[in-house]
């Protein structure tokens, strides 16, 4: 019996996912999820890591395919759950996500893969985007890092 590499909800076990903080100059890179879940809000960059794919290849390869861009070596942060039940109690998305702080390497952005769109936003219009608490965390955690 195989699995459907696509099946995203429901699962026995948790995702890996990464993300990424990329930033260009005083601008950080956000993108408009194209799909569940939270379709239509932002966030950063990143996504599932893949089998055989190392956590820095999955940072490089996301970034590329979400915002058509390079960075460099991307620098560990931390760690964070993203559990969410549905209306019954059961979990339905469980993602354990590893994110990570890169610059970016080119500035010319392309949505593609899973974003629906991607922009450069400065720190005074990020409150705009309704971010989740821990996505501005670690925002603001790799703020210190970038030094």
């Amino acid at each position: 019996m195989t699995s459907d590499p696509d099946k995203r909800d429901y699962l026995a076990r948790p995702i890996i996912g990464i993300g990424a903080v990329v930033w260009h100059g005083n601008n950080v890179l956000l993108i408009q999820r194209g799909k569940a879940p939270n379709k239509g809000s932002w966030s950063l960059p990143g996504g599932a890591q893949e089998l055989g794919e190392t956590l820095r290849e999955a940072v490089h390869r996301e970034v590329f395919e979400e915002a058509g861009i390079t960075i460099s070596e991307p620098i560990l942060i931390d760690t964070v759950d993203l559990i969410t039940p549905d209306k019954n109690g059961q979990v339905q998305y469980h993602y354990t996500l590893i994110d990570f702080v890169a610059e970016a390497l080119e500035v010319d952005l392309k949505a593609g893969g899973d974003a629906a769109d991607a922009r450069w936003v400065s720190l005074t219009e990020i409150g705009n985007y309704r971010l989740w608490d821990k996505t501005r965390n670690m925002i603001n955690r790799s703020r210190i890092l970038r030094r």
